[in-house]
């Protein structure tokens, strides 16, 4: 497959060569997972042990015959999705960037290169804070009426889905910064509803994985930090991006 030429906002392309691009992109976006799936699955014993950690020693169990496999394919798709993100989003952004304006790619550029390192750091922060500390209050809840065993195949889609939670969560700066740049809201507006906010995000928080009070406190108080975040940088960076001279130009 040829490689594409760079594509700018004034280009006029036929429907086919729109067709051509994509599929240029979604091949490069697929053999970066297919890479990291390789490669998450040849480590796939190291990769668990990481996973199993905040269980503090703990097996888990599986109770089928080919679970013992799909689990681990599983997880190591989830962690490939991770590997690949950063490629993916790049490939969303170039397909998606020759249609915005010169101006307006000034406020879509640093979204999108700010977007995987957000991400990273909402994903440290599930993997290092919030499933130990909902793990300890579940796993103890009780504990001597129960024999308890955990399922191998519940508790990593119940680690995935947290953590890859806690990653989009972080993205509101993201889309605060966004909104304000595009003139939708401002600095004001978000302080005046700021109660607002606070009441949204333990919503939010609510209707994230886990269902122990503690997980919901804990991703409660990263939203309100965010939250708050979002507005300093919004009332540092957020001003609405001047036209191009050329724009004016054209108007005068």
């Amino acid at each position: 497959m040829a490689r594409l030429k760079p594509i700018s906002h004034d280009d006029q392309l036929a429907l086919v060569d729109h067709l051509d691009e994509l599929r240029f992109r979604v091949v490069v976006a697929l053999a970066a997972f297919g890479t990291a799936l390789a490669l998450c699955f040849w480590q796939n014993h190291r990769l668990l042990e990481i996973v199993n950690a905040p269980l503090n020693g703990k097996q888990p169990i599986t109770l089928g015959v080919a679970e013992a496999f799909s689990t681990t394919l599983t997880i190591s798709a989830y962690a490939a999705i991770a590997l690949s993100l950063p490629v993916i989003l790049w490939q969303l952004y170039a397909f998606v960037l020759p249609a915005f304006a010169p101006n307006e790619r000034k406020v879509a550029k640093p979204m999108m290169l700010l977007i995987p390192f957000l991400f990273i750091a909402g994903a440290l922060f599930g993997y290092y804070v919030v499933v130990p500390s909902a793990l300890h209050f579940l796993l103890n809840f009780n504990a001597s009426e129960f024999n308890l065993q955990i399922r191998a195949k519940e508790y990593y889609g119940f680690f995935a889905q947290t953590v890859i939670a806690c990653g989009i969560v972080f993205q509101v700066p993201v889309g605060v910064l966004a909104a304000t740049r595009l003139g939708i809201v401002s600095p004001e507006k978000l302080r005046k509803h700021r109660r607002h906010a606070i009441v949204g995000a333990a919503v939010i928080a609510m209707l994230l994985p886990g269902v122990d009070p503690v997980s919901m406190l804990i991703e409660t108080v990263p939203l309100i930090v965010l939250y708050e975040l979002s507005i300093i940088l919004a009332s540092v960076f957020g001003g609405k991006p001047a036209p191009d001279l050329a724009d004016g130009a054209a108007g005068a």
